[in-house]
């Protein structure tokens, strides 16, 4: 079942009966004591019902939707634990601070975490006395976590894959942990006891149908009930500019911010040095500002955040780590230094603007098409193409050396970039996961080869450069390209570059 702009749809079912009514009461009750509302938003109160009666779920709200309250609320009316599967330290632990603070049973793990912590978890975990616990796609795979959560007497209700779209993202080559995910649950169900129910409900921001269908068959998702909420954000303003040389670029987004004195914002950029030497540079000229990338310690990454939290720091210069799950809601710009190389980052980042419903302006800078006066922008591309065909092409070369049959640490040992091969041959169709650890290789009529998963890949990048270029409204391209095609009919937001 799909429910696409569901808002209509969500307070119908809540009055069936007297029965149904007090229990929802005590819902709405529990919303109220644990984080202070007195309603849900549409369509949370819907996706909470549902995620109650453990059924499978692929959930797609705007960044600041309220996505969080969906999985944590339903997590902390039952017994049992309910396993959040997270892309990011920094998202983890905003998370779970924010649960601790109000005194609820959450923890998280991973490999940052100090030796007492991961042990005192893992001892809660024993114990049960956790509702929620956080941790990465690598961690739940490790093997002192995976004995622990395979003890028959731990009741696990349900996965949440969070920021589902890193599967898609990361999956094939970067964190090809992602790719075994949907053999977890029937490895678990195999050492619990008859009759045991583990749902599993993926949430994001940005999934178009591609992605949608990606992660229903890689989770396994068993008739799966889907919200599509457009991502169209009718306070969120969207402008590209062409900037002729690196110098222009810094004088641009320069001018931008003097623009705005004293309101608070993000600058986002692609790799780790670009955010330093560009924080050198702001500081250097007054600015309140920091770098942030995942190459920051824990302790580092929080006193950033809470500075630019509590207005001490103007801005922060970041890569894509920054922003999933952290919470501000008066950021009034966005600014894309260089652009993303996905539509799907680009609007979860630019989705960090206006949270609080007031009007926000984002800003992508882009080389002149030409490359002439300033390749960066045509380098920055030729590099990830050339690196991701290349990973592709690796792959291909190494399935012919791999066994069959096998087991995936042993293959990761064995064979430099292993696990990734073995990702890219399941996104192929030419690998089925026996378990978690385990896989087989095959080949059916329904197989594609490595190159037709490699053109895919590289159709996503070059939907980024459509949109940058494109002369249509932006948000109606954005809605078409994430398949909201009837929405997009003739659609015009008056307020984008190009509209107005």
């Amino acid at each position: 079942m799909v429910v696409k702009n569901s808002s209509k749809n969500t307070s119908n079912n809540t009055n069936t009966n007297q029965s149904s009514n007090n229990q929802w009461d005590d819902v709405r009750a529990a919303l109220k004591q644990f984080w202070g509302y007195e309603d849900f938003r549409p369509p949370q109160g819907e996706i909470i019902r549902m995620i109650l009666e453990q059924r499978d779920a692929l959930i797609i709200l705007p960044t600041g939707g309220g996505k969080s309250i969906c999985f944590q609320l339903p997590a902390l009316l039952q017994t049992g634990l309910t396993l959040v599967i997270s892309p990011l330290v920094a998202l983890m632990e905003n998370q779970v601070q924010e649960l601790r603070d109000r005194k609820l049973p959450a923890a998280l793990l991973h490999s940052e975490l100090p030796r007492y912590q991961r042990q005192q978890t893992l001892q809660a975990l024993e114990k049960q006395q956790l509702r929620l616990l956080y941790l990465s796609p690598e961690t739940l795979l490790s093997a002192a976590v995976w004995k622990r959560l395979c003890q028959p007497q731990l009741q696990i209700n349900g996965l949440i894959l969070d920021e589902a779209h890193c599967l898609v993202q990361w999956g094939d080559t970067f964190r090809p942990a992602y790719r075994r995910l949907g053999a977890v649950r029937p490895a678990l169900l195999k050492c619990k006891p008859k009759g045991t129910k583990i749902a599993i409900a993926s949430f994001t921001a940005t999934a178009d149908p591609k992605a949608q269908q990606t992660i229903r068959k890689v989770l396994q998702l068993q008739q799966p009930q889907t919200f599509l909420i457009s991502p169209y954000r009718d306070n969120l303003n969207l402008q590209v500019q062409t900037v002729w040389t690196p110098k222009g670029r810094r004088q641009r987004v320069l001018n931008y911010i003097k623009a705005r004195p004293k309101q608070a914002g993000l600058v986002y950029v692609r790799s780790r040095k670009d955010s330093e030497v560009l924080a050198q540079w702001f500081t250097s000229l007054g600015y309140s500002t920091a770098a942030y990338h995942a190459g920051l310690g824990a302790q580092e990454r929080r006193k950033i955040e809470a500075s630019w939290i509590s207005g001490q720091t103007q801005f922060v210069v970041c890569t894509c780590a920054f922003g999933m799950g952290i919470n501000k809601p008066d950021v009034r710009w966005v600014v894309h230094f260089q652009a993303p190389l996905l539509l799907s980052e680009y609007i979860q980042e630019v989705g960090r603007g206006g949270r609080d419903g007031k009007p926000a302006d984002a800003l992508t800078l882009v080389s002149e098409p030409t490359g002439w006066f300033n390749p960066e922008d045509k380098q920055r591309q030729e590099f990830f193409s050339h690196q991701m065909r290349s990973q592709y092409q690796q792959a291909q070369q190494l399935a012919k050396q791999l066994p069959a049959q096998g087991e995936v640490a042993k293959v990761a040992k064995e064979f430099p970039n292993g696990a990734i091969a073995l990702a890219l041959l399941d996104s192929a169709g030419q690998l089925e996961w026996i378990d978690p650890f385990h896989y087989r290789q095959h080949r059916s009529q329904k197989s594609s080869s490595l190159a037709q998963v490699s053109n895919i890949q590289q159709q996503a990048q070059s939907q980024m450069n459509q949109y940058l270029k494109t002369r249509q409204c932006r948000w109606q391209f954005l809605l078409k390209a994430f398949g909201f095609t009837q929405e997009a009919v003739g659609f015009r937001c008056d307020r984008c570059d190009n509209c107005s």
